[in-house]
């Protein structure tokens, strides 16, 4: 099955992170691989430590925003991230693959729509697949078995409060 947690609001990653403890809970084995960000945040850190073996992180990111025309070097870290998730899905190896932030990625231009649905077109079998980001086109939705958009109703950000640690990464 494909999962997508997309919109405005907060809550994608962390739906993608609890699905991903309710998995290893079950016993599965878990790839997590994150775009653009670089892994530091609290749950995947505390993911890593607890389950190794059982949680594979993979993130070729720089952990920083792409603003304008993105980099070669931004280009090619998203196609090592994007082939670390093909061969994950390939291996049957997972009980819950996740692409963390694949529409941001692409919405940012590190990659065509074609690769992000081929990604979703490869036989899954037992494994969930979970896509997540802001403006998931709808080509994707239209592949997906489940699709929840998070929308932002009212968010602390706007009167100026910084991320903080452990709630927002």
């Amino acid at each position: 099955m494909i999962h997508i947690y997309t919109g405005d609001g907060k809550g994608k990653t962390t739906a993608a992170a609890g699905l991903a403890v309710r998995a290893l809970g079950a016993g599965l084995r878990v790839f997590f691989a994150q775009f653009i960000k670089d892994g530091s945040s609290s749950e995947i850190v505390f993911l890593k430590e607890k389950a190794p073996g059982k949680f594979i992180y993979a993130s070729h990111g720089r952990g920083k925003f792409i603003l304008g025309k993105p980099s070669d070097e931004d280009i090619r870290l998203a196609r090592k991230t994007l082939d670390s998730l093909e061969e994950a899905l390939r291996s049957s190896q997972y009980g819950l693959v996740v692409a963390d932030e694949i529409f941001g990625a692409w919405k940012a231009g590190l990659f065509p729509l074609g690769p992000l649905l081929g990604l979703m077109r490869i036989p899954c079998g037992e494994t969930e697949l979970v896509l997540t980001g802001r403006d998931a086109p709808p080509e994707a939705v239209a592949l997906a078995d489940l699709v929840t958009e998070m929308k932002c109703v009212k968010h602390y950000y706007s009167k100026g409060r910084p991320p903080q640690r452990g709630i927002e990464m």
